[in-house]
């Protein structure tokens, strides 16, 4: 089992920078493939950004690509999501996400485990 717990959310103007965190607890960090997604209002929970188990490979959906960047810390047991020139559009609750494999998905669908989601708005 993983717990995954996110912060750094907040609110910021739009051209601006937040940095998420997942921090995760209950298996060894190295062992597993992690992903961000995002849900805004009326909206179905959507892709973000993924990583496999030790970083080397990642994956961006287009609307966040050379805007967003995913790293992990193992020693940590700790994700990040470097989210720079934000837009009105990037407002959502975003969630990170676990599974029990080393390579990267970008399907929800993969992913068993989930934080409880921190708020990002950015406004115009």
């Amino acid at each position: 089992q993983v717990q995954l717990v996110e912060s750094g959310g907040g609110l910021v103007q739009a051209g601006g920078s937040l940095r998420l965190s997942c921090s995760t607890s209950g298996r060894t960090f190295g062992t597993y493939a992690m992903g961000w997604f995002r849900q805004a209002p009326g909206k179905e929970r959507e892709f973000v950004a993924a990583s496999s188990w030790s970083g080397g490979s990642t994956a961006y959906a287009d609307s966040v690509k050379g805007r967003f960047t995913i790293s992990r810390d193992n020693a940590k047991n700790t994700m990040y999501l470097q989210m720079n020139s934000l837009k009105p559009e990037d407002t959502a609750i975003y969630y990170c996400a676990a599974r029990d494999e080393l390579d990267l998905r970008i399907s929800r669908y993969r992913y068993p485990y989930w934080g409880q989601g921190t708020q990002v708005t950015v406004s115009s």
